[in-house]
């Protein structure tokens, strides 16, 4: 079955932004969708982050999409990492990879200190897209360039799109769902 997850960011959860907008959209689309809950900001680690997803990984498997925005992209660049599966599609929005400046470093440092492992990565998807922006006001812009070369993609840039939060507007995304498509 088609699964996709929808992980979000730091002090995130998963009825913010445009995320429930996208659960609606993708299970009209045969998807089950996923969004789990992560603990954040305290107790923020990749190690804690994959307890939750302990749970889901039996839906996990060569039909999955990964959409992970903000800290919620690391984490899917670990979860590719972790998983021996070759997946459909993975979608990458206002990641943190490590470029300064970021807002959160301090809290996203357990996940993008250590260096991705970028071939591993990029054999485990058929499929990568990274949206950024050049206005957000916790990852910049270098990050997006940053992951939009080692993955071997073109940049999505959006301009004036800030974080892609509901600050920004973003409460859809029709962008994403277009790519997704």
């Amino acid at each position: 079955m088609k699964t996709a997850f929808i992980f979000h960011g730091t002090g995130g959860y998963p009825e913010e932004n445009w995320f429930p907008w996208m659960k609606r959209e993708l299970t009209k689309l045969g998807y089950r969708v996923f969004v789990p809950q992560f603990p954040t900001p305290h107790n923020q680690t990749p190690e804690k982050w994959f307890e939750v997803f302990k749970e889901y990984e039996k839906y996990y498997n060569s039909e999955t999409i990964l959409i992970g925005h903000s800290l919620g992209g690391a984490f899917l660049l670990r979860v590719l990492e972790k998983y021996d599966v070759k997946i459909k599609a993975a979608f990458l929005v206002a990641a943190p990879v490590g470029v300064l400046p970021i807002k959160n470093l301090l809290t996203d440092k357990p996940f993008i200190e250590k260096p991705f492992d970028w071939d591993m990565i990029k054999s485990r998807v058929e499929k990568f897209a990274v949206f950024h922006s050049d206005n957000d006001p916790y990852v910049s812009l270098g990050n997006g360039q940053e992951l939009a070369k080692k993955l071997g993609v073109d940049l999505t840039f959006v301009p004036n799109a800030g974080h892609f939060n509901k600050t920004a507007g973003y409460t859809e995304f029709k962008l994403l769902l277009d790519k997704i498509n």
